[in-house]
């Protein structure tokens, strides 16, 4: 498959995540009373995945996150060449899926930025007042898993079919642990759409939810390169 298709379908990839994920906690989440809640917002953010990584995996392979990339890098199933195509084209998806979002919300005179966008945070900006360490634990281990989950799924001696599955249940369970904690990131680009908006405390806090979860995903890339190779021997 040519580069230019593979970068298109990621960004349409993280474009549905960002789309779908912050979608339903900016518009959906509280809604005068048939408001999804977290188990809703929790359940889109997989079902974006699930539906995009059938819809396109076969063509990018369905990363639409930067620590995904560099996670399938680091487990030797994805080339260091394109790794940073695949992270442009997937923070520039997100973008624009904030941007389409903010003109969908922005439709409602008493929606502000003030209120969040669905940014990701710590400390006073963490949905439940979690710390920075509290933050970067969390980022970095639910981030491990989600790799190690989708080298697991997507291996050859995995059942076959099932991969976009897993792979969506496992980021539904991510965000049922981890909203409250920061809003839930484990994925770069979808943290940089939403604080472009927001601006202020957002992009302050932003380097946090790059630097855990591509933390937190080449260590996930590493260590199932070694159970793999401890499989097969």
């Amino acid at each position: 498959m040519a580069m230019a298709q593979r970068l298109g379908a990621e960004f349409l990839g993280t474009f549905w995540l960002v789309f779908g994920g912050c979608g339903s906690a900016v518009l959906a989440a509280a809604f005068p009373e048939v408001g999804i809640g977290l188990l809703g917002v929790s359940l889109a953010f997989g079902l974006t995945v699930l539906t995009m990584a059938y819809a396109v995996g076969h063509i990018s392979g369905g990363h639409f996150n930067p620590a995904v990339t560099l996670g399938l890098w680091a487990g030797g199933r994805f080339g260091a060449g394109q790794v940073i195509p695949y992270w442009i084209a997937q923070v520039i998806g997100a973008i624009a899926a904030a941007a389409v979002l903010y003109v969908i919300a922005s439709g409602n005179a008493e929606f502000g930025l003030e209120a969040g966008f669905a940014a990701n945070g710590f400390g006073e900006n963490s949905p439940g007042g979690y710390t920075i360490g509290a933050a970067l634990a969390a980022e970095i281990v639910l981030t491990f898993f989600f790799i190690l989950i989708i080298m697991g799924v997507t291996d050859k001696r995995a059942p076959a079919g099932f991969a976009p599955l897993a792979i969506g249940l496992a980021l539904t369970l991510i965000h049922l642990i981890s909203i409250p904690v920061t809003n839930t990131s484990v994925n770069p680009a979808r943290s940089t759409g939403q604080a472009i908006f927001v601006g202020d405390w957002a992009l302050a806090q932003l380097w946090l939810f790059w630097v855990a979860p591509l933390i937190g995903g080449a260590l996930g890339g590493i260590v199932y390169r070694w159970l793999g190779r401890s499989n097969d021997s």
